[in-house]
């Protein structure tokens, strides 16, 4: 007989029993739906962070897209403030020059001029007035971001003179090291781009090297790319001769993340005061134009190399025959002269006048149409300024030529977007000009159109 403690044990093991067999019966019957819920469920998941991560990634496009348009935006109001100091500049440099020349004429002998200490102080002012005039000229080319005339060019005196500009921008503390191992050779470039290169370039070195200070490389190389040549795989230039151009410091170098986004638009490691980012992206860009290439090396603490090639330029082309005087042409015409810039306008009439011709000054071009109008036939030809309160020199010019339509113009400007070669040509004027202009210049051009009159 079984004691009470046997059946209640086998009670036990009979429900646990009942209850395995309930359990093997609910996997086989909902074990499918459970895991094809569990999949649906992880699906879901998978869709819902890729749409974050997509969402992540519109909102960081949109913020970039938003930098890069607000940059554009300042650089385009750079562009415009560079066109308004471009012209400004132009008129003090106008009046440099100008008076400087004036003085010059003053000097009572050849001789006097070439031992006359007064002589040389004033050939030193109008060569560092030539240099500013180029400064300005580049200011306007990159603000108007247009396409550049390029000839045979020797790059070892672009680069040499370029470097005397730098080296007036950097503090004593930078030190500037060439190597210049060629000097006829030529490229078929635009010299203010090629000087652009070494500026940037240069100014980029300043700010690797900090306050500290350090030593500026540059050197000049002929290289020849072979069909065979390992480096014309790896740099993919076409073979050929190329001109090296190298510029090193030993500043604070870069890691490699960093090197490959260095010529990206906008990119700087600068703070948000102190660069745009667009310094090495317009190399990148000058030496691209120009079917070059430009490679970049360095390493945290030891320093950065920029290496430029160029293809040098073998074959001249057919040199055009320029004719050239030291003669100064003369005349004795009347000129009617309009500035509103009276420091530019009484320079301007004395340099003509020194030159024999009778001369009316006008600052104001209601006063000068004023008098054209009463006395049309007294003057032979008119030079005038366009950027002038009230009207501009286009419109003057375009009123005066109502009045007497085969009076010579010719247009002058410090920078104006109004007005370029083309737009001037195309309403009559006979000749355009950019400021400021040298005296032998501004005699060739008066001459030149008068002499072409019918």
């Amino acid at each position: 007989m079984k004691k009470p403690s046997d059946h209640k044990t086998n009670r036990e093991q009979l429900r646990q029993s009942i209850i395995g067999l309930g359990e093997k019966s609910i996997r086989k019957s909902y074990y499918p739906e459970l895991q094809q819920r569990i999949a649906e469920l992880e699906q879901s998941n998978r869709e819902l962070q890729e749409e974050i991560i997509e969402r992540q990634e519109a909102q960081a496009s949109a913020k970039k897209l938003a930098r890069q348009l607000q940059q554009s935006q300042k650089m385009e109001a750079i562009g415009t403030l560079a066109g308004g100091i471009a012209h400004d500049f132009n008129n003090i440099l106008s009046a440099i020059i100008g008076y400087s020349e004036l003085a010059q004429l003053h000097m009572l002998s050849d001789c006097d001029r070439k031992t006359c200490a007064a002589a040389k102080d004033l050939d030193r002012v109008l060569l560092a007035s030539e240099r500013a005039k180029e400064l300005v000229r580049q200011i306007l080319t990159f603000s108007r971001q247009q396409d550049y005339e390029r000839t045979p060019l020797k790059l070892s005196q672009v680069v040499t003179d370029a470097l005397s500009l730098l080296r007036s921008s950097l503090p004593q503390s930078v030190e500037i090291r060439t190597k210049i191992e060629i000097e006829d050779e030529l490229i078929m470039g635009n010299a203010t781009q090629i000087h652009q290169i070494v500026m940037n370039l240069g100014t980029n070195a300043k700010h690797a090297m900090g306050e500290g200070g350090g030593i500026l490389t540059v050197e000049i190389d002929r290289i020849e790319i072979e069909p065979i040549d390992e480096k014309s795989k790896i740099l993919q230039l076409a073979p050929g001769p190329y001109l090296l151009l190298k510029v090193c410091d030993n500043g604070c170098g870069m890691e490699r993340a960093m090197l490959d986004k260095i010529f990206d638009p906008y990119f700087t490691t600068k703070p948000k005061d102190q660069g745009t980012g667009m310094g090495l992206a317009v190399v990148h860009g000058i030496v691209k134009s120009h079917n070059g290439l430009i490679t970049v090396y360095s390493e945290p603490g030891k320093g950065t190399s920029f290496l430029v090639y160029l293809p040098q330029l073998v074959d001249l082309p057919a040199k055009k025959t320029i004719s050239y005087s030291k003669e100064i042409p003369l005349g004795t015409e009347r000129i009617l002269l309009i500035d509103d810039e009276a420091m530019v306008a009484r320079m301007q009439g004395r340099l003509l006048e020194s030159l024999g011709y009778i001369v009316t000054v006008k600052t104001d071009p209601f006063q000068a149409l004023e008098t054209f109008t009463d006395v049309p036939q007294d003057f032979d030809v008119i030079l005038t300024d366009m950027t002038m309160p009230k009207m501009n020199g286009a419109v003057l010019a375009q009123h005066l030529l109502e009045i007497r339509d085969d009076i010579p113009i010719i247009l002058c400007t410090g920078f104006s977007e109004l007005i370029n070669e083309t737009k001037a040509l195309s309403i009559g004027v006979r000749a355009f000009a950019m400021k400021p202009l040298m005296r032998r210049s501004i005699a060739a051009l008066v001459r030149k159109v008068l002499d072409s009159r019918p």
